[in-house]
């Protein structure tokens, strides 16, 4: 892979992260604010659905952000867009696709059969 490829996805993946940071920082936040006293069961459970969505979707950033810090790790040790399982280079076009990838696609293909046929 070529440097300016690399030093894009490291900036991509920075800039990324701050994001994320950001907005698990609002959620922590507004969590915390009081919301109110809701006479009406409706709004209540309106609310609470809501905070429940948010939560999931923090809970997926969450692992998203684990995923950009252990690709920023593999930047620095010059492992980026090298498949952990089997070595060989993984094709831009994934990388680009989806930049915290760690293997190629012939090797996910593999696991996700695998995962499949355990029921996973």
């Amino acid at each position: 892979m070529k440097k300016e490829d690399v030093e894009y996805f490291k900036k991509f993946l920075s800039d990324r992260l701050d994001n994320l940071l950001h907005q698990a920082d609002d959620t922590v936040s507004g969590m915390t604010a009081p919301k109110g006293n809701f006479p009406d069961p409706t709004d209540r459970a309106s609310l609470e659905s809501d905070r429940n969505f948010m939560l999931r979707i923090r809970d997926r950033e969450s692992k998203l952000i684990k995923k950009i810090k252990k690709t920023l790790i593999r930047i620095e040790t010059g492992s980026f867009g090298i498949c952990e399982k089997c070595g060989q280079e993984i094709d831009l076009k994934r990388i680009q696709a989806r930049p915290v990838t760690a293997h190629c696609i012939d090797c996910k293909t593999e696991e996700e059969a695998f995962e499949k046929a355990l029921g996973l």
